[in-house]
């Protein structure tokens, strides 16, 4: 008996503005078409019209929870077109608030996944475990979410107490390598639940050019922070976790895997601060003329802008975002083929689906 059950914004699954139109075959899925872009923020128009101040706040707000990773990445073009080099404080600041927002980012990843799996107390857990995140985030830039911590030049605020930080990180770790990490990499319900689910062969993985922990888990080694070190991460010594398998188990390895090397980051990146200032302390821009492409490693894996400029303007010609969730999204199509109905969400959460931040949503001018 063959038939369509389309999963989309209404689905507990999908929070986001994309729409999956499941043919079924029995309890098989057959075909999964995708339709992603049920609304445009215009967000990328939007910056074609304001200041490069009021460019920052819009650009912090592609997504709600990676909003210091899309700042980042905007200021390094910024700073390519303005000739302005930042401290190394300030270098070393921007690491661990990019490795704060990756486990902030993760650990709600998991919370979802036991959730669809039916781990309601881990989920909890990871509830628990992602105020404690927060709490650093809010100890360190004063503010729990879209945290105003980038600036051209450097960082609008210092990390008075470093070694605080340092014990509430320790902490951190402890509970997730206690509480969480255990029960979804060794329990036997949840390696049945994931184990040869959602394969995404490496090949097809090339193919679609998914990058992150998408990719990672399908066996393609790449990681930004490694292979184009950015900030002041060539000063880290850290792995990239790689798995073959390509399932909702390998994913699930694999962001656990980088919790515990984002930790490892952290006390580094902590423990080796350098003094200094922690900007240039200009406030005047001169912009040149020229399209700069800058690109960093966001938890969901590579994000990249293109910010073109005219010469001593104050808004930008034009600004294109290239969000992880636009290049792994269309996977979810090989995914799903020949999955079984019930294992649907599950792999689809797997994605860790961001559609608000992908391209089109961000808003293409027209």
């Amino acid at each position: 008996m063959s038939g369509k059950i389309p999963m989309d914004t209404y689905h507990l699954a999908v929070q986001e503005p994309c729409k999956l139109d499941m043919i079924l075959e029995g309890e098989s899925v057959q075909a999964p078409p995708l339709h992603v872009g049920f609304n445009a923020r215009a967000i990328e128009h939007f910056a074609e019209s304001h200041d490069y101040m009021q460019v920052i706040a819009l650009m912090e707000r592609v997504c709600g929870i990676c909003s210091f990773v899309h700042t980042l990445t905007l200021f390094q073009a910024m700073e390519e077109l303005t000739g302005v080099i930042p401290p190394p404080r300030a270098r070393y600041i921007r690491v661990v608030m990019a490795e704060l927002e990756r486990l902030h980012s993760h650990v709600h990843w998991a919370g979802a996944a036991a959730r669809l799996m039916g781990f309601k107390t881990t989920f909890m857990a990871c509830i628990a475990v992602r105020e404690r995140v927060m709490d650093v985030l809010q100890a360190v830039s004063g503010y729990r979410g879209e945290y105003c911590m980038n600036r051209i030049g450097g960082v609008n605020r210092d990390i008075e107490d470093p070694v605080a930080i340092l014990q509430m990180v320790e902490e951190l770790e402890g509970e997730m390598a206690r509480k969480i990490i255990p029960v979804l990499t060794t329990s036997a319900t949840a390696m049945s639940r994931c184990a040869g689910i959602g394969v995404l062969s490496h090949a097809k993985a090339v193919s679609c050019g998914v990058v992150g922990p998408i990719a990672r888990a399908s066996g393609v080694d790449q990681d930004i922070r490694r292979d184009v070190p950015y900030g002041a991460y060539e000063e880290m010594d850290f792995n990239v976790p790689v798995e073959k398998a390509g399932d909702v188990r390998a994913r699930l390895m694999v962001r656990a895997l980088e919790i515990l090397e984002s930790c490892r980051i952290l006390r580094q990146a902590l423990g080796k601060i350098p003094r200094g200032a922690i900007n240039t302390g200009a406030t005047r821009m001169a912009f040149s003329s020229g399209t700069v492409h800058s690109r960093a490693e966001a938890p969901e894996g590579e994000v990249i802008f293109s910010v073109t400029w005219k010469e001593n303007a104050r808004n930008p010609r034009r600004i294109q975002v290239r969000t992880p969730a636009e290049a792994n999204m269309p996977a979810a199509r090989w995914m799903l083929r020949g999955a079984r109905l019930s294992d649907a969400p599950l792999i689809q959460a797997s994605i860790d689906p961001c559609s608000s931040g992908t391209g089109p949503q961000a808003g293409d001018s027209v």
